[in-house]
């Protein structure tokens, strides 16, 4: 017995096909097919699956009842199919090889942002260490300031000292 299992809702990039695929699995069954598409702009997967007809009505039991957690589904058909499925051995193989494919080029991806979070932060440490010599020379010339005032102060003060030694009042 062949089916063509229909299912409308969000559905791609949930881990939808390899998530059948393990219980098509589970159960022997021996054909079985899953390809995400789009249908008037909805996700829509389509299994195709052929074996004993108590195995074909066990799994779409499964199909009504079980989901991947980031899957929402929308409705659930399901029609006789007459076509040719290909063994569930071969699916695993092409499902692994796209699967793969996917993390290949996520991770080209993340090398490239990374590359420039890298040049970012290079630019941002730039613009500290600027910063932080621009912050640094003006404390270094506010202390010259202030160690020429102290300077002129404690001249200030003996000369006041003086001027009253001079006067006869003593300070200690």
């Amino acid at each position: 017995m062949a089916l063509k299992i229909i299912i409308i809702g969000k559905v791609h990039n949930v881990g939808y096909r390899l998530f059948l695929l393990e219980e098509a699995d589970s159960m022997f069954i021996p054909n079985f097919d899953a390809k995400n598409v789009k249908q008037n702009g909805k996700e829509v997967l389509i299994v195709l699956i052929d074996g004993e007809k108590e195995q074909i009505q066990e799994f779409l039991e499964i199909v009504k009842s079980k989901k991947p957690e980031g899957a929402v589904i929308e409705s659930i058909k399901e029609e006789e199919y007459g076509g040719r499925i290909r063994e569930i051995k071969s699916f695993r193989e092409s499902l692994n090889t796209a699967q793969l494919n996917k993390i290949v080029q996520t991770g080209l991806t993340m090398i490239e942002k990374q590359d420039i979070m890298i040049e970012k932060q290079d630019e941002t440490k730039k613009e500290i260490r600027h910063g932080f010599n621009t912050i640094s020379s003006k404390i270094d010339r506010t202390n010259e300031l202030l160690d020429r005032r102290f300077a002129n102060m404690e001249r200030e003060i003996e000369k006041i000292k003086k001027a009253l030694a001079k006067a006869g009042i003593e300070i200690s």
